[in-house]
């Protein structure tokens, strides 16, 4: 079994992590798949985003960031490039870079700034089909937020040399209909699997109101 060496500091949060994050390192280390049912302010994406650059340094696996834009079903009827429309969804990306010390210019691959080093690909999952993800580090971020259809879309074009972190939390879908949301359905699909861990993060990081708003169900 894998485990993050001790003299690995990940950028500075090695420090910081819980056991519960350590245990979602070594979980994405040993694992195809990885879903991590957390609560708001968990550090849920950052350490995921820690794990992928350390796995970019080492081995030269990229990152390819993947969310919803739950506000408007779809990207392709407002104005500007698909990267304009984009911009504006990748906020917990960024700030993961930011808590990471990396600039996120640096890192995100661009067409306005291209970069030699740039080793993070950040998309919707709308611009996704047909493609093939190979060899990266995938992350699929407010996965709660996505369909059945949706996530099916994604996980049905990363090949098995891929790692796939699929991040959510159940008590925080945007979708008008919470029941249509695919990211319970798919932890019960791949629970059982040998290659699949779920994971759950417990600890706040933001304090006792965001805590206790996030109890709150919708029953």
């Amino acid at each position: 079994m894998a485990t993050l060496h001790e003299d690995i500091q990940l950028y500075g949060l090695r420090e910081l992590m819980t056991e519960e994050q350590e245990d979602y390192i070594n979980a994405i280390l040993n694992n195809k798949i990885v879903f991590v049912n957390a609560r708001a302010g968990s550090g849920k994406t950052t350490v995921a985003v820690a794990l992928a650059k350390y796995l970019n340094e080492s081995q030269g696996m990229n990152l390819t960031y993947v969310f919803s834009p739950v506000q408007e079903r779809s990207l392709g009827h407002r104005p500007g490039t698909q990267e304009e429309k984009e911009r504006e969804y990748l906020a917990p990306l960024v700030d993961a870079l930011l808590k990471i010390n990396e600039f996120p210019a640096n890192a995100i691959i661009s067409e306005e700034i291209p970069k030699d080093k740039q080793w993070v690909t950040a998309k919707s999952h709308t611009f996704l089909r047909g493609t093939n993800i190979e060899r990266q580090f995938l992350i699929i971020d407010e996965a709660q937020n996505m369909t059945r259809g949706e996530l099916k879309k994604i996980l049905t074009r990363a090949h098995d040399n891929c790692k796939i972190v699929v991040i959510g939390h159940d008590l925080q879908s945007d979708l008008p209909d919470p029941s249509k949301s695919g990211f319970v359905p798919y932890i019960n699909h791949f629970k059982d699997e040998p290659y699949c861990e779920v994971i759950e993060l417990t600890k706040s990081f933001r304090g006792v109101v965001s805590t206790k708003a996030d109890e709150l169900s919708w029953d």
